[in-house]
């Protein structure tokens, strides 16, 4: 807010973009939105906005978000917690897709094209034109996603699981990535970062799991069932290992209870598959005990990997196509987990 006090196009391009002039202060918002000032502070800081005083800041917009935030409250259909949680969570996801539209977007489409003139006059009338189609797509993935979350949820089995759910969590991380950061040029890095989180989200997403977020160097996924899991393991490693200009991946997945929060997932299992990940060899997937039971009981790996070497050479047809291959490997302490049987899994030819 400071930052834009005395300048006035930037005061313009906000006006724009809020659809609104600053009319309120904290207090008169709070007041004109009938809830308390505390609550009100609640609300704002979850959204991630940082306190202003009683400086004449908000917008129309801004009474009618807390009035509605509010309203759910009073209304029963939200606890007040949970309409904090609301708050934040929506704060924290729009954050990082505004940074990235303005950084990675828009910066790349405002060079000036005449000498003289400044980025926000240029980037005024582009956000004026795009602004409007932003808006109507955003809206289209939420409902989509939303839509998706919506359909998981009527699936499981209990109340119970829909908060502590049985997943397939897999971690993805690039091998020598600190080296790479002191030997590559900031440009490059960051190049390669988000080749590197683009290809793993696509792959995850048409395979049918779910990106739960992305650490530069490392992705988070999880998947309904073990065979999803796998095979976006292992075709991560596949595709980069194609690309000459990526490192080598590792990958670890565990399968098991899991708690969702916001988004995120938390538990035993995402510890494991994060410990998995830090002892896999360089392009290779280590999974778990619960992980390869998993796998056999679906019939997407054979219980007894000799026993299908022989029955596959006899000219016996399985009754389900065996996909994947696990190797157990040698059990070993792991810091804080204790003593872990982890598997290598592989594709089975053909």
């Amino acid at each position: 807010m400071e930052e834009t006090e005395d300048n006035p196009l930037a005061i313009r391009l906000e006006q724009l973009i809020l659809g609104a002039e600053r009319q309120y202060t904290p207090f008169q918002a709070a007041r004109s939105a009938g809830v308390s000032m505390e609550l009100a502070s609640r609300f704002w800081r979850a959204m991630g906005f940082a306190d202003i005083g009683q400086a004449r800041a908000l917008t129309e917009a801004d009474v009618l978000a807390l009035r509605r935030l509010a309203g759910l409250v009073e209304a029963g259909l939200l606890s007040e917690p949970m309409a904090v949680q609301v708050a934040r969570s929506t704060g924290q996801t729009t954050a990082r897709l505004a940074d990235w539209q303005i950084e990675g977007f828009l910066e790349g489409l405002t060079e000036p094209p005449e000498p003289g003139m400044t980025r926000t006059e240029v980037a005024y009338p582009l956000v004026q034109l795009l602004l409007p189609e932003l808006q109507e797509f955003l809206v289209y993935v939420w409902r989509r996603q939303l839509a998706a979350a919506a359909g998981r949820v009527i699936q499981t089995q209990d109340d119970e699981e829909m908060v502590d759910r049985r997943l397939a969590v897999g971690f993805a991380d690039l091998v020598g990535f600190t080296r790479l950061t002191r030997r590559l040029e900031e440009e490059e890095l960051g190049e390669l970062v988000e080749a590197f989180e683009t290809t793993a989200a696509d792959l995850v997403a048409a395979r049918g799991g779910r990106l739960i977020k992305t650490l530069g160097d490392e992705v988070l996924y999880a998947a309904d069932d073990a065979g999803t899991a796998a095979e976006i393991g292992l075709r991560m490693i596949e595709t980069l290992a194609s690309d000459e200009t990526m490192p080598e991946l590792r990958v670890g997945i565990a399968f098991g209870t899991v708690t969702t929060r916001m988004g995120d997932v938390f538990g035993t299992t995402v510890n494991l598959a994060s410990r998995l990940t830090s002892i896999a060899p360089k392009d290779a997937v280590l999974v778990d005990e619960a992980f390869a039971a998993e796998l056999m009981r679906s019939g997407d790996a054979p219980e007894s990997e000799a026993e299908a070497a022989a029955a596959e050479k006899e000219g016996a047809e399985p009754s389900h196509p065996y996909r994947f291959a696990l190797q157990p490997m040698w059990q070993r302490p792991v810091r804080g987990l204790g003593v872990v049987e982890p598997w290598l899994l592989t594709r089975r030819p053909g």
